[in-house]
């Protein structure tokens, strides 16, 4: 009789033998938890609704001297049934709760305990800066309500419409810091090329805002010896290892006299704000500075996307180009020029620093000669009204003023300028990515032109046709 022995290579062979039927049988019967009396709680994750102008706070640095007389810049853009705005005051003014059309206003904290030792600038800066802090810390409520937290002066015009679908393309829980650099080349180079000039106005997402205002105050013992409160802001986001995101449509406006040529070859992007109406020539001729900027808000209203965007066509059988930028003029010239000359900014300006150095004369952009020999220049059509349709309009520039000089009578009869266009759709591809929009010149035409606004074929070339 033979006794069975289990030696190491049958125990090897059990195991795997084991092994095999209990993976053969979790295979073949999945683990499955009981059946729950009741029925359990899905999560479901909801998108964010899309960014409104009721998600933007605006707050508004101003003070007891300039607030009374920039008062008819703010009408001009804040709306008390649909924006979210606050003035900051350095100190009590009798009239500052009197105005039912314009923001509530704040009074400055003290800020006597911030050195600040900069020896040609002003103290009011600090306050300025510690906007940011009393702007979230005015939500007492905690409200998820506001995600982008701007900022900006009393002579600032924002262009609302324009901000909210800006901001729409970045996420409001995500760092985010907002706006536009100077004109100026020496003005950057003075202060920094990755800062937001806050005349022009800037955002900060929510995320950050709220971090910024628990830090804010601590940075500001460090930054003494800086100008501005713009600057103060932007040393504390670089602590923070937070970078300028640029926004061209914010406009800081550091030049002094006719700004024309920057308003008519404004970049490809939707115009956010404007600056220092104060202090350069009225946009339009024969109106006050205050009034050329309410003139311009007629087309504004109608189609924001649209305003100061620039178009060009051509008509090769009486050999003239036509600038449009929508909502300001129209330029009228004899002969072909080139798409390429005509989107650098003439030099309609003067440089911000009165006395020009190599730096002060430098911009930010492409610039050419504006001839001073005026029968060198286009002959202009000034922005004279809008006609709305639901979806479209007609916007009239009517000449400047008839010059002495020779022109072809393709030119020189010309009284008018009618502009069709319809609504730029802001959530389209037509903005995304941005790419210049067609136009042309419907015949035939004596005192009165028609040119119609429209997107550009896939292959279409905006040049005269030889």
């Amino acid at each position: 009789m033979s006794i069975f022995r289990i030696v190491p290579s049958n125990i090897k062979d059990i195991c795997l033998i084991i092994s095999s039927f209990s993976l053969f049988y979790l295979l073949s019967h999945p683990l499955t938890s009981p059946i729950p009396t009741t029925h359990p709680v899905i999560s479901v994750v909801t998108p964010p609704a899309t960014t409104t102008l009721r998600h933007l706070l605006f707050s508004i640095a101003s003070s007891g001297k300039s607030y009374r007389n920039r008062k008819p810049y703010l009408r001009l853009w804040y709306n008390p049934n649909s924006t979210n705005a606050i003035v900051f005051l350095d100190r009590p003014v009798t009239d500052s709760g009197a105005d039912s059309d314009l923001p509530p206003v704040i009074i400055s904290s003290d800020t006597s305990r911030f050195p600040y030792t900069f020896s040609k600038g002003l103290r009011s800066a600090i306050r300025v800066a510690r906007i940011v802090k009393e702007a979230v810390e005015s939500e007492s409520d905690g409200s998820d309500g506001v995600r982008w937290y701007v900022f900006g002066d009393d002579d600032t015009v924002f262009f609302t419409d324009n901000l909210v679908k800006v901001l729409s393309k970045y996420d409001h829980d995500r760092w985010f810091y907002i706006g536009g650099r100077s004109e100026s080349y020496e003005q950057n180079l003075q202060h920094s090329f990755g800062m937001a000039f806050g005349g022009g106005g800037f955002a900060i997402s929510r995320s950050l805002a709220r971090v910024l205002a628990r830090v804010l105050d601590s940075c500001l013992m460090r930054y003494p010896h800086v100008y501005g409160s713009d600057s103060r802001v932007y040393s504390c986001l670089s602590e923070l290892g937070v970078e300028l995101t640029h926004e061209p449509g914010f406009h800081q406006v550091d030049v002094r006299g006719d700004l024309f040529g920057i308003l008519a070859a404004h970049p490809l992007s939707p115009l956010l704000s404007l600056h220092h109406f104060d202090i350069i020539d009225p946009i339009f001729p024969g109106l006050t500075k205050f009034e050329s900027v309410k003139h311009l808000f007629k087309a504004v209203n109608h189609d924001p996307p649209r305003i100061l965007q620039q178009a060009v066509c051509y008509d090769s059988s009486k050999s003239i180009t036509i600038s449009v930028s929508w909502g300001y003029v129209v330029q009228v010239f004899e002969g072909n020029q080139l798409l390429p000359d005509l989107i650098r900014v003439q030099k309609t300006f003067s440089s911000w620093r009165r006395k020009e150095n190599l730096f002060s004369s430098l911009h930010m952009f492409n610039t050419r000669d504006y001839s001073k020999d005026t029968c060198k220049s286009p002959d202009l059509f000034f922005f004279e009204g809008v006609v709305p349709e639901e979806n479209r309009s007609y916007t009239f520039y009517n000449r400047k003023k008839s010059m002495n000089c020779s022109r072809s009578s393709a030119i020189r009869d010309l009284i008018n300028i009618k502009v069709f266009s319809r609504k730029l759709d802001a959530d389209t591809r037509q903005m995304s990515p941005v790419r210049r929009q067609c136009c042309e010149i419907l015949p035939p035409y004596n005192e009165t032109m028609v040119i119609a606004l429209r997107r550009c074929e896939t292959d279409e070339l905006i040049a005269m046709d030889p």
